[in-house]
C-alpha cells in the first residue's frame, strides 16, 4: 500500500505516491596531485599526467553514459533502475579543473591554440566547488563533478574547516586551508534527492583533522535535516583524502560517530577489487612507512550503526602506474558502486 504524499518531487500535489525505483550510483574519489612546479622524484608534470588521469576517469564512467551500468558485484542494472555517477577530486588547481572537465566533456583541450580558461559546464559534466584560498579560483579545489543531464543541482556550499567556517582561513594546527564541498542533487528521472560531499583534511595537524570531522558531520546533519522530505530517505555520501589511517583520529571519529559507514568495510569482501593502500607516493619502494589507506567513501545516514538507504555493491582501488612508469598521481583512485534503494 502506498503512503499519502501530498507533495511530489516535481512540486505537484497528489494522493498516493508510487514507489520510486532504485538508483545505481558510481562514485569516484581521486586525489590527482596538484600541478606543482617542483616535482618529486618520479613525478611527471601535469601535462603528461593529465591524459592518463582523464582516460582513467572516462574508463570508469563509460557505462554511466549509457543504459547498462554494471556494478562491481557483477549484477547488471535492470530496466527499473537508473544509472548515475559523481567524480570527487582533491588537490585540484583551477587549471587542472579546466583540463579535467574538458576531458570528461571530450572538448578540445586548447593545446594547439588558445588555452581554455574556464571549466566547461556540459554537455555532460559540470562541477561545484571553489578554490580554498579565496572562495573563487585561488588555491586547491575539492570539486564535485556531476552529470548535468542526470541531476538538478538544488543547493551547494563550501565550508572552511576552521573556527570561521564561513570564510577562507585555517585553524588549530593545520598547515593549509581546508574545505568541505557539499551539494544537494535531485535525480531528474526519479526525483530522488541526495547529498554529495567531498573534502581533503590536513596532512600536518592532528587536532585540525579531528575538529574538521566534527564540522563535516555537523554540516551534513544540518543539510540532511533541511532538505529531507517525509516520503523519502535523503541519502548522503562523503568522499575525501582524510590523511588519516584507519587507526588514527579522523577515521576513528567518523567510525565511532556511527552516522556514516566506510564503504570498504561495509561491502562484501567478494565485491572488493584492487589494492588496499590508496596513498603510494611516487617512490613506494623507498617510503613504505607512509603508505596506507587514507582515501575513503562514506555512505549514510545510518540508524543505530545498522540501516542505511544505500546497498553497497562494489569497491575498487585503481592502479596509479602502468608499464610506462608514469604515475597518474601519488594516490590511487577509489571507486564505489552503491544502490540507493526504492523509496
Amino acid at each position: 500500500m502506498s503512503a499519502w504524499n501530498p507533495l511530489r518531487p516535481d512540486g505537484s500535489f497528489g494522493g498516493s505516491y508510487p514507489a520510486v525505483p532504485p538508483l545505481h550510483l558510481r562514485i569516484v574519489s581521486f586525489n590527482i596531485r596538484y600541478a606543482t612546479t617542483s616535482p618529486f622524484t618520479n613525478e611527471r608534470p601535469w601535462a603528461e599526467r593529465r591524459p592518463l588521469v582523464t582516460n582513467q576517469l572516462l574508463h570508469e564512467l563509460r557505462f554511466t553514459y549509457g543504459s547498462s551500468h554494471v556494478p562491481a558485484s557483477g549484477s547488471t542494472a535492470g530496466s527499473s533502475s537508473h544509472n548515475a555517477a559523481f567524480v570527487c577530486l582533491q588537490e585540484v588547481l583551477h587549471s587542472q579543473l579546466v583540463d579535467v572537465l574538458a576531458g570528461l566533456n571530450q572538448l578540445p583541450s586548447g593545446d594547439g591554440g588558445e588555452k581554455r580558461q574556464e571549466p566547461s559546464r556540459g554537455p555532460e559534466w559540470a562541477h561545484i566547488g571553489v578554490g580554498r584560498d579565496d572562495g573563487e579560483e585561488k588555491g586547491e579545489y575539492s570539486p564535485i563533478i556531476y552529470q548535468v543531464k542526470t541531476f538538478v543541482l538544488l543547493h551547494s556550499e563550501t565550508v572552511w574547516l576552521s573556527p570561521t567556517p564561513d570564510e577562507p582561513g585555517k585553524g588549530w594546527d593545520a598547515g593549509s586551508i581546508r574545505i568541505l564541498t557539499v551539494g544537494v542533487f535531485e535525480h531528474k528521472q526519479t526525483g530522488r534527492r541526495l547529498v554529495a560531499a567531498n573534502t581533503h583534511l590536513d596532512n600536518k595537524g592532528s587536532k585540525s583533522r579531528l575538529e574538521s570531522v566534527k564540522i563535516i558531520l555537523s554540516t551534513l546533519r544540518r543539510i540532511h535535516q533541511a532538505w529531507s522530505r517525509p516520503q523519502q530517505k535523503l541519502a548522503v555520501f562523503l568522499t575525501g583524502d582524510f590523511n588519516s589511517f584507519p587507526d588514527q583520529e579522523a577515521y576513528v571519529a567518523m567510525r565511532d560517530d556511527g552516522w556514516m559507514k566506510d564503504l570498504q568495510q561495509d561491502v562484501d569482501s567478494k565485491a572488493r577489487y584492487g589494492e588496499t593502500n590508496t596513498f603510494t607516493g611516487f617512490e613506494p619502494d623507498k617510503r613504505k612507512d607512509g603508505l596506507g589507506r587514507i582515501d575513503y567513501i562514506w555512505h549514510g545516514p545510518t540508524q543505530y550503526f545498522v540501516s542505511s538507504p544505500w546497498t553497497p555493491l562494489g569497491y575498487a582501488v585503481l592502479p596509479n602506474v602502468f608499464d610506462d612508469k608514469v604515475y597518474l598521481s601519488d594516490h590511487r583512485a577509489v571507486v564505489g558502486d552503491l544502490r540507493l534503494e526504492s523509496a
